[in-house]
């Protein structure tokens, strides 16, 4: 006897894994400096999933390597790339609905590799099952194979049993019901310990032995049949699985019965004998009655000879009393058959095909290190440009260097302002900054059209689905749009909000040129222009001061302080550490990356040198200005005369140069800002329409569903009355009444033409990382382009800016305690 029941397999449907699969793995894992080529590997898994999903149902042996290889593909991913990121409609019908005249099966869309995973590994199971049942129990081999598969087939429906809840986090469809998966866990350990009663058997072992394993099989069955007729799984079987195993569980029973008949038979324990005897010949004719077929029929055929023999020799010679069947001692039980545990690895000869790719833990790592790294830089950057700001203003304020110089004869300019306009007539002069400050609205104007389009998309997908829900209420079953775009709508408003500091840095921008506007257009112009610009007029004889001689080291030492600074801000910019070779160290030791202490060493080591220098560098500043206010007081004594008109656009057109400089620097970081910028919104825009994509797949199909089953309930159409039925006329020269026409049904299941279909069916993947236990994944926040942030090098206080609210691109004074998160 081996007729063992196979599970059915899950269909599936084809879909584009290729195009969201590469979009998603270019925009996160690829950069300009290292672009990640995944093309091929992408196109080896479309291929290696199209194989695996259609092979299985050729149920070889064979099948099975190629479905456990895709299988394993699945979990590396699932690694590296969070579940809920792959916005793909993966579409699987459910295993046991056997449709109806509408060709309807009932199916689930889900956009998540978990559910992709989930679905395979059922077909995994069920594949085992089914080569399982074509193993032939006659040799050794196919009962070894047949034992292997079925016990691993009920490790895979228990594992399943418990954690495909949280992977689908909706209702599944009733194939991936836990109640139903525990059930087939049941069944394919019942049949498990079947094998091993039938190995038993074929090698002749001992009878206590192969009692004691029927005797397991039998409670197995027993427990399999009681949750296979529970009321909510019966429906679901084809109609000989509950006889079959209601027949399997009287088979066991009475074989174990029987075996232990010989065992008595040994023991020369006549009575207990014909009573097992009498058992198992009831329970073998039982068994034969439930399933319909004939079951261990040698086995039956022996028993009834050896109780035909037995009682005849106790009638005639043993005389023993018959005991009643349940004062003898119950058969021990042999629990070989064990459900075993799903392999970290089922394939033989796995080759990850994205080996190149971090696992999550690594990129979430990296990114929180990036972070830190990017506050760091960022911070230390300010101190240095807003000290050297500083430090600008008070020499302009004082005429320095220009107060010190001798005028040049052939320009009637002192050197320093000389070279100050050369430098801005060189880098393009006030037209630059013009042109610069014109893109910017542009520039600005796309990344807000980006982030409208990409809200307008959720708001349409979330219109349609409330519209939806309203209409068909309780069936419109499919989770709703606000739990999945809970974190997407936190990203896009993290987004905008950096977008809303970004204008106000416009802000800054605009107000600070049209404050500098007049002596930077002076500074733009010919040098005859800028000298005949200036008031006339002499300070006083400079070679009689004896402080000048000191304010000139001052000066260098102020050129000095500068090229430091610049050398200093550049090994910011540049000092990196691979921290990825640590996570991955420490992720393969620990099982686990403890980041924070990791990053911060890693910073220490990278910039505590060169914090040290920043503070120094402040520190140095402060010395450096107080001898330069006292050798400017000694000058201006000296000197004998107040600064006049000329010196005073001097000191104005020092600290335009200034401005200009800065202004000059912070427009180009801040088109490449809005540059960078445009790049994550695009990506984050292409993610909103793959998961709408997925949600207009998930929809059309579910709507479908809906149609059909309205259908298929709608009221029978009422026949038309028979042509020869009526009553006769009164009149016989009348001629008969003809039958009525039937009346026109309404349409069935019919759905208005207006439904609120979004146009656009796009939505927004969930956030990268995910908790052990959470229905969620834990968010992260939505990246800054990597480079220094040019709205955070404005002087000034916090106190400045409305409550709440801080210089754009800075962090506020706490942003150091514990649990900080920054406002992108």
């Amino acid at each position: 006897m081996a007729d063992l029941l196979a599970v059915p397999l899950k269909r599936p449907s084809d879909v584009d894994v290729i195009n969201p699969l590469k979009n998603l793995i270019q925009s996160r894992y690829s950069t300009a400096d290292n672009p990640e080529n995944c093309t091929e590997a992408v196109n080896e898994f479309s291929k290696l999933r199209n194989n695996a999903i259609w092979k299985a149902f050729e149920k070889y042996e064979s099948s099975l390597e190629i479905i456990y290889g895709y299988y394993d593909q699945l979990v590396a991913l699932e690694g590296k790339i969070p579940s809920q990121e792959l916005q793909v409609p993966f579409k699987w019908k459910d295993a046991f609905d056997r449709g109806n005249i509408f060709g309807h099966k009932a199916s689930l869309t889900v956009a998540s590799l978990s559910y992709e995973k989930v679905c395979v590994l059922f077909n995994i199971a069920a594949l085992q099952s089914s080569v399982a049942a074509e193993q032939s129990v006659e040799n050794d081999d196919g009962l070894k194979l047949a034992a292997k598969l079925l016990q691993q087939a009920a490790g895979i429906f228990s594992y399943l049993k418990s954690t495909v809840m949280l992977s689908i986090q909706q209702d599944p469809t009733p194939d991936l019901n836990p109640d139903t998966l525990g059930a087939l866990s049941q069944l394919m350990l019942a049949q498990a310990q079947e094998m091993f009663v039938l190995k038993a058997i074929h090698d002749n072992m001992k009878s206590s032995i192969v009692a004691k394993l029927a005797a397991q099989a039998d409670d197995l069955y027993a427990e399999c049949l009681k949750t296979f007729q529970r009321e909510n799984l019966r429906s679901m079987w084809d109609k000989e699985w509950i006889p079959m195993i209601g027949g399997k569980q009287a088979a066991f029973s009475a074989v174990a019965e029987f075996q232990q008949s010989l065992v008595a038979r040994e023991r020369k324990s006549v009575g207990e004998e014909i009573t097992r005897l009498r058992t198992a010949v009831e329970k073998f004719t039982a068994a034969q009655s439930r399933s319909g077929k004939s079951v261990f029929s040698d086995m039956l055929n022996k028993a009834q000879r050896n109780l035909a023999e037995v009682e005849k020799d106790n009638d005639f010679i043993y005389h023993e009393r018959v005991p009643d069947y349940r004062s003898l001692e119950a058969i021990g039980k042999a629990p070989l058959a064990k459900s075993l545990p799903l392999a970290e690895k089922m394939s033989q000869n796995f080759t990850d095909l994205f080996s190149t790719l971090v696992p999550v833990a690594v990129h979430q790592a990296l990114a929180s290190y990036d972070l830190r790294k990017t506050e760091i830089v960022n911070t230390e950057i300010s101190k240095l440009r807003e000290s050297t700001q500083e430090l600008n203003g008070i020499l302009a304020s004082l005429n320095l260097p220009a107060a010190i110089e001798v005028t040049d004869s052939s320009t009637g300019l002192p050197p320093s302002i000389l070279e100050k306009a050369q430098t801005v007539s060189g880098l393009g002069g006030i037209d630059t900054l013009k042109r610069m400050i014109e893109e910017l609205p542009e520039s600005l104007k796309r990344n807000q059209d980006i982030i409208d389009e990409t809200d307008r998309m959720l708001n349409e997908e979330k219109a349609a689905d409330d519209a939806l829900r309203q209409q068909f209420k309780d069936r419109w079953t499919r989770t709703p749009s606000e739990k999945l775009t809970e974190m997407f709508r936190s990203n896009s408003g993290k987004y905008r909000q950096i977008i809303n500091n970004a204008v106000e840095a416009d802000k800054l921008v605009q107000n600070k040129f049209n404050t500098h506007k007049p002596m930077i257009e002076l500074l733009s112009k010919p040098l005859n222009d800028l000298e005949t610009s200036l008031p006339s007029g002499n300070g006083g004889d400079v070679q009689n001061s004896s402080a000048v001689g000191t304010l000139r080291s001052l000066m260098e030492e102020v050129e000095t302080i500068k090229a430091e600074r610049d050398s200093i801000e550049s090994e910011l910019k540049s000092a990196t550490t691979d921290m990825k070779d640590k996570f991955l160290l420490a992720l393969a030791k620990d099982g686990q990356i403890n980041e924070p202490p990791l990053s911060y060493q890693a910073l220490g080591q990278a910039y505590g040198s060169l914090q040290k220098q920043v503070a120094e560098s402040l520190a140095k500043q402060k010395g450096l200005v107080d001898r330069i206010r006292a050798a400017h007081q000694q000058f201006v004594a000296e000197r004998g005369s107040t600064v006049g008109g000329r010196e005073a656009m001097m000191c104005q057109l020092a600290a335009a140069h200034d401005v200009f400089r800065d202004l000059l620097n912070n427009l180009k970081e801040g088109t490449k800002f809005y540059n960078d910028l445009t790049q994550l919104l695009v990506t984050f825009q292409n993610k909103v329409n793959d998961f709408c994509f997925a949600r207009k797949t998930e929809k059309e199909e579910l709507m479908k569903d809906l149609t059909q089953e309205s259908s298929r309930t709608a009221p029978a159409v009422p026949p038309s009355t028979p042509s020869y039925y009526s009553d006769p006329k009164p009149d016989n020269s009348a001629p008969a009444a003809s039958g009525g026409a039937a009346p026109t049904p309404a349409g069935p299941g019919q759905v208005p033409s207006n439904l609120p279909y979004p146009v656009y069916v796009q939505g927004m993947p969930l956030p990268y990382g995910t908790a052990a236990n959470a229905p969620y994944p834990v968010y992260v926040p939505p990246p800054m382009p990597q480079s220094y942030n040019p709205y955070g090098t404005w002087p000034g206080n916090y106190q400045n800016y409305p409550p709440g609210t801080y210089p754009p691109g800075t962090y506020p004074p706490n942003s150091q305690q514990p649990g900080y998160r920054p406002p992108w």
